[in-house]
């Protein structure tokens, strides 16, 4: 019984101490977090700056330990917790979404994992909050730092108005918080298939060597090189494939077929024929792939994650449009895009209305820019091209005769004042069709009369607007959409009248213009093709930055 009695004590006394020493424990992380947090300035919380907070660690940290009484999110005085573990995994493992792991201090924060002290505890939450924070930020929509190197270039990069207290707050209320980070980063099958094409070039890295194949004369097929042997082991390597001939100079057939495939999945004219263009793209290390790659996920990260049942998709960078159905490519087109001194924007908008023979108010650049200067040689030049011509651009603008204006005497700022409309008819800048999606850009998809430019490889002919190559079957999938769906015959009927008709769409069709230098296939194949805008290289330097 004494023994009993004694025992029991001694089991009180434990427990006692035991309780005493965590709350020890706990008064002195708490202290910690209190001093380590005394140097971030509470009074930024309402700090109004045009500044984005996530690049601010003093506000984003103030504000969020402020809504929890500087209480630790992630560890106690045992150390980091189980959702700690999860939020260092993702740190650890973001180069899986094309993102730096150093961006989010992975290595100091694994220095301060193995430190039990209070100190470097509060520090470690502190760190783990902040860091966390930007990676929310990061995969969600994309790095800030293109945005902040070059506002008018990547407009859409980031998102400004992100606030980190909101992030916490769903971040602590979430029952799985691998699930939810892990659901962050676009779920469209785009964005998934240069995730598995990131993997796949991360796994080339282990080549010890891609020595650059040499510059010459061409190399057509059937022909004999001594570069061919290690073009054949490059491709190769590219394509997963063994490629094995008797004579390993000769161009034969097998090779031909693979070095066709390789030239329509970089950008490039399928002729078989291997010239200084083939070689360059042959040359491009698995690094600089990667590179390619990362970029272009960072471009999905700043559109719409979900896209739509049903979408249109423009490619600019690859001269494509594609129609999406339930998930399914149901149409393919080429397109043309705008010059390199008037270049398609990129963002999203729904297709409101289609117009059937439209008229084309003529833009005041394009007036100035191209048909003043025509007008100066021939004053005839509206009435040749079907075009009117107002006295202005409002309501009450009358029409005027161009014929008896002296063209010679009108600037450049006073050709701003005149409108110009072209009648639809065979010449119609926008041909039969025009696709509407009001925007602030003032762009849209349209036909055109000069399909001959559709034949050309390279094609940013525009001035900003997309030039679609077969705008009725473009029709034909939107309307057929629609509740009571058109027919063929019913969209060929309007077009075969000539008279203007606007056919609205009930449901508003998304469509996302998008600048993609790394792409899928229908059958998930990654592509990579030419940078038409050179928005690679400053891309990449911005997101490199430290």
């Amino acid at each position: 019984m004494f023994s009993l009695q004694r025992s029991c004590l001694l089991v009180i006394f434990l427990f006692v101490s035991f309780t005493r020493l965590a709350f020890a424990d706990s008064e002195a992380l708490v202290k910690a977090m209190t001093e380590h947090l005394s140097c971030y300035p509470l009074e930024l919380i309402n700090l109004e700056t045009q500044e984005p907070t996530i690049t601010r660690q003093d506000v984003c940290l103030a504000t969020i330990y402020h809504e929890t009484g500087s209480k630790p999110l992630w560890v106690t005085p045992e150390g980091p917790g189980y959702n700690a573990s999860i939020i260092f995994k993702y740190l650890k493992y973001a180069d899986k979404e094309g993102l730096e792991p150093a961006n989010y201090q992975v290595g100091y924060l694994e220095e301060m994992w193995r430190n039990p002290s209070p100190d470097s505890l509060a520090q470690l939450d502190t760190l783990l909050t902040y860091n966390l924070v930007k990676y929310v930020h990061d995969v969600s929509y994309g790095q800030l730092k293109p945005y902040l190197a070059d506002p008018q270039l990547f407009p859409e990069a980031g998102y400004s108005g992100f606030d980190p207290v909101a992030a916490i707050r769903k971040l602590r209320k979430a029952t799985d918080l691998d699930t939810y980070l892990r659901e962050l980063p676009p779920d469209n099958f785009h964005y998934a298939g240069l995730k598995k094409g990131l993997a796949h070039y991360q796994a080339m890295l282990s080549q010890d060597e891609w020595p650059p194949i040499a510059s010459g004369k061409l190399i057509r097929p059937g022909g004999n090189d001594s570069r061919i042997s290690p073009i054949r082991n490059r491709l190769a390597i590219l394509s997963g494939k063994e490629l094995i001939s008797e004579n390993p100079g000769d161009y034969d057939e097998a090779l031909r077929e693979e070095l066709e495939m390789f030239q329509r999945r970089h950008g490039l004219k399928a002729d078989g024929i291997i010239g200084n263009k083939t070689l360059k793209e042959l040359n491009i290390t698995p690094a600089q792939r990667i590179d390619q790659i990362k970029i272009n996920m960072a471009r999905w990260r700043w559109l719409d994650h979900r896209l739509g049942d049903e979408y249109i998709l423009v490619n600019i960078a690859n001269y494509r449009l594609y129609a999406y159905r339930e998930g399914k490519r149901k149409l393919t087109l080429p397109v043309i895009v705008g010059k390199f001194q008037h270049q398609t924007p990129v963002f999203s908008d729904r297709i409101k209305y289609l117009d059937f023979h439209p008229f084309w108010n003529v833009p005041v650049s394009i007036a100035r820019d191209k048909e003043l200067p025509e007008l100066k040689k021939n004053p005839n030049y509206l009435v040749e091209k079907n075009m009117k011509l107002f006295s202005n651009w409002q309501d009450d603008g009358v029409e005027l005769d161009s014929t008896i204006i002296d063209w010679s005497q009108v600037s450049r700022s006073q050709m701003g004042r005149y409108k110009l409309r072209q009648d639809p008819g065979p010449f119609n800048a926008l041909g039969r069709i025009k696709f509407v999606f009001p925007n602030e850009y003032s762009v849209y998809l349209h036909d055109t009369p000069t399909k001959n430019l559709f034949d050309e490889h390279y094609r940013s002919f525009s001035h900003g607007c997309i030039r679609v190559s077969d705008p009725e079957k473009l029709a034909l999938f939107i309307l057929q959409g629609e509740e009571q769906g058109w027919s063929e015959e019913e969209v060929f009927d309007v077009l075969e009248k000539g008279e203007r008709k606007v056919v609205g769409i009930r449901r508003t069709l998304p469509v996302h213009l998008t600048y993609q230098t790394a792409w899928l296939d229908k059958g998930g194949r990654i592509h990579f093709n030419g940078d038409v805008y050179a928005r690679d290289t400053r891309l990449l330097k911005a997101l490199l930055s430290r």
